[in-house]
């Protein structure tokens, strides 16, 4: 059996699925927003970057040559360095998409200047702002004494509008995350509960206890699932009522026959009668013995709080066994059927290993019984077989030496009946241990 993971709930499942789900969407929203702020800023760069050279050029062109390199240096700014140079700083022809259209750009502006444009990677090492930067070489009109190209070399960290603050994002985020993780639990609370109701009645189900039944509440689909199970509790529960009234007739019709073959065998002389009587007498023990199975169930007694210890004291008391230990619990049960179930499993250790030992003990939210003889025990393989109806461990259907072999059947008829389930082994010191486990009663 695979060990069941803390995850192994429907609910669990779904709440890490759906905080999965909302944190991916959420971090891919994320990244969009990212990018496209990023896109936005770059844009935004662009233009006042085009809008600044195309202001600028005029100014430096209608400057003295010799006030040109001032001029340059006083347009200068932190995050631009602007100069007039006898050389281009750029190499001819423009690098990379990016640095083609701000040449297109400026051109358009600027008529048929010539203009270079080249996107520079600058590294911290060459200063405090490292990164991208943009690069431009403008050829001036005009005589400057040499001085023909304006150079700019604009660092790339401009800073856009202020965005989100990534704290802020964040906060938005766990908010998102809890208020629909804590919708998506209640939801899955409500659709759950009905589903625990409904594995809860199975298994009671499953151990005989046929009054069980689902409420036909929530969802349609789960509606439909607990009418179909309280369908088939009805009908199983009609089945076997049928089927134990056929039995109890079966059983009590035998009667009159055998008892009528009874009086003519004993008419007889007793060479031929003997064998006649011991048949008729052996089909008496089956004839009650249907009777007490289809009665066994006890279907008629309501179910009430039983104090299993007292319980147990007098049955042993009655049947001369003896009660080891047994702790006070309490079970919910139908004292009458209870009292059978128990009353043939002592019979059955008194009659075949010629004591009975009960010991009652509880074992968390179960109480279990124990009733050890020191007979001969039952063969390894026959030991599931005699719980079944009609089943001994000798063949005989003498009432000296046993019955129809209907005793353990009903015990565990009723036991089950009970949400419980009887179990047999042969001691290692010789004899037959039957084990009883019932569900406590939850007290109030």
């Amino acid at each position: 059996m695979k060990p069941r993971l803390p995850i192994d709930g429907l609910a669990a499942r779904f709440s890490i699925l759906l905080a999965a789900a909302l944190i991916a969407a959420n971090a891919i929203a994320a990244a969009l927003l990212y990018a496209d702020r990023a896109r936005q800023d770059s844009a935004a760069r662009f233009e006042r970057e085009v809008e600044r050279i195309v202001s600028l050029v005029p100014a430096i062109e209608a400057a003295p040559a010799e006030r040109r390199i001032r001029a340059a240096r006083a347009a200068s700014t932190r995050l631009t360095r602007v100069s007039v140079d006898p050389v281009p700083r750029v190499a001819a022809g423009p690098t990379g998409r990016r640095a083609a259209a701000l040449t297109r750009a400026l051109q358009d502006a600027l008529g048929d200047r010539e203009v270079r444009a080249a996107l520079v990677v600058r590294h911290h090492k060459d200063g405090p702002h490292g990164g991208e930067a943009v690069a431009l070489s403008i050829r001036l009109d005009g005589d400057a004494n040499g001085l023909q190209w304006l150079n700019t070399v604009s660092r790339g960290d401009h800073r856009g509008p202020p965005g989100i603050p990534s704290g802020v994002l964040l906060l938005v985020l766990g908010v998102s995350l809890v208020s629909v993780l804590g919708v998506a639990l209640v939801l899955i609370r409500r659709l759950t509960r009905p589903l625990n109701a409904l594995a809860d009645a199975a298994r009671a189900a499953g151990q005989g206890d046929r009054r069980v039944r689902v409420p036909e509440a929530g969802p349609r689909e789960l509606r439909d699932a607990a009418a179909a199970f309280n369908e088939m509790q009805a009908r199983i529960a009609r089945f076997d009522a049928e089927r134990m009234r056929t039995l109890a007739a079966v059983g009590h019709d035998l009667r009159t026959p055998i008892t009528s073959l009874r009086i003519r065998a004993e008419l007889l002389d007793e060479e031929d009668a003997a064998p006649m009587i011991q048949t008729l007498d052996e089909m008496t023990v089956m004839a009650d013995g249907l009777v007490h199975y289809a009665r066994g169930a006890g279907d008629g007694e309501e179910p009430v709080q039983v104090d299993l210890a007292a319980f147990l004291v007098r049955l042993c008391e009655e049947r001369g066994a003896i009660l080891t230990a047994a702790e006070a619990v309490h079970v919910q049960a139908r004292p009458v059927a209870l009292g059978r179930a128990f009353g043939n499993i002592i019979d059955n250790a008194i009659r075949y290993g010629g004591a009975a030992r009960v010991r009652l003990e509880r074992a968390r939210d179960a109480v279990q019984v124990t009733v050890e003889d020191g007979g001969p025990g039952i063969p390894e393989e026959r030991l599931s077989d005699v719980l079944e109806p009609f089943v001994r461990g000798e063949e005989s259907r003498s009432g000296e030496t046993g019955g129809a072999g209907l005793g353990l059947s009903i015990a565990r008829n009723i036991i089950a009946s009970h949400g419980g389930e009887i179990r047999l082994d042969n001691r290692p010191e010789g004899g037959l241990r039957v084990t009883i486990s019932l569900p406590a009663a939850k007290m109030t």
